[in-house]
């Protein structure tokens, strides 16, 4: 799938489980595909997802001590609101387009 000749690979333990979500695990799969690969690509999306979130959280962090710092942030009702306006704008847009 994504290795080469020159890589070791490594092993993601067992898991047990239910053989009803065993069963609905096998009835998802592609053609051709295995349970390994499914549970691999499994594997593969929840890491890319807990790290972009933790990236997320870190920017957020960052962005908030540098608001803190140099006092140079949006109030959460104005933003709030501006939000609010273009919200309304496009319902505006899409309620003419209809017409």
């Amino acid at each position: 799938m994504r290795y080469t000749g020159f890589m070791k690979t490594a092993t993601i333990p067992s898991v047990r489980v239910e053989h009803e979500l065993r069963a609905e695990v096998e009835s998802l799969l592609g053609d051709g595909e295995t349970v390994s690969e499914f549970v691999e690509a499994a594997v593969r999306a929840t890491v890319l997802r807990r790290r972009n979130h933790a990236e997320f959280i870190a920017r957020g962090l960052h962005s908030l001590d540098v608001a803190r710092r140099t006092g140079d942030y949006v109030d959460a009702d104005a933003f709030v609101d501006g939000l609010q306006r273009k919200l309304d704008a496009s319902r505006a847009r899409k309620s003419t387009v209809r017409r």
